[in-house]
């Protein structure tokens, strides 16, 4: 709880309490009360502004004000800061990072992270998803989809259940380094969307992939 000397003392902190207070719903399942987490982000951010703008003058405060604006923003600048950390432990690993919106997909190719017609991750690949894992485990306010995808080569029951097997195997290796599993969901789509042709075997090599998406918790 938040102190009441230490909110008249701080308008920051006065803010931060009238906002939660006014944006705070109760959970018709438990009666218990919750605060939006996208309004605890812009909260937290206001606060963190406030302060440091007390602190500062002249063209420091602008600077800081500028800055603030980011934090200020809610789930977009949550989903800024994860995809910044996540570009720079990825760099020169083949995964790729792409942003949809406050939607970050990682691509991890099949031939990077499994050994031909296998879903055990390669030895080689796992300090990868340690990287990745470690970035996961500090944004804690994210839900995880692990999709595995094949080329349309083969029986298709095979493929589906192979991209299955890949993408539990991924799921599994993070929560393996601390994800929580609730925040994971698995699927396997086989050979069902395609990113590339596969009448070329480049095409083919591209489809042959596992996603992750991350997306931001919203209540």
């Amino acid at each position: 709880m938040i102190n009441k000397i230490a909110l008249r003392k701080s308008p920051a902190l006065l803010l931060l309490a009238l906002t939660l207070a006014s944006c705070t719903t109760i959970d018709p399942y438990t009666g218990e009360q919750r605060t939006s987490r996208a309004v605890q982000y812009g909260a937290i951010g206001a606060v963190v502004c406030g302060l440091i703008g007390a602190g500062e003058s002249g063209q420091r405060a602008r600077n800081a004000a500028a800055g603030c604006g980011a934090i200020g923003a809610g789930v977009g600048a949550y989903m800024d800061a994860q995809e910044r950390e996540l570009r720079e432990e990825l760099a020169g690993t083949g995964v790729q990072v792409q942003r949809v919106g406050d939607e970050l997909q990682l691509i991890m190719p099949g031939n990077v992270t499994f050994p031909t017609d296998a879903y055990t991750v390669r030895n080689e690949f796992m300090p990868v998803l340690d990287s990745v894992a470690r970035v996961l485990y500090k944004f804690t306010d994210t839900r995880l989809q692990v999709t595995g995808h094949t080329d349309s080569t083969g029986a298709r029951d095979y493929n589906f259940n192979l991209s299955d097997r890949r993408a539990t195997s991924v799921a599994n290796y993070l929560a393996s380094q601390g994800i929580d599993q609730n925040r994971l969901i698995v699927q396997g789509m086989g050979p069902d969307q395609p990113i590339a042709s596969n009448d070329s075997a480049t095409g083919r090599a591209q489809n042959r992939r596992v996603e992750l998406s991350i997306v931001a918790l919203q209540s």
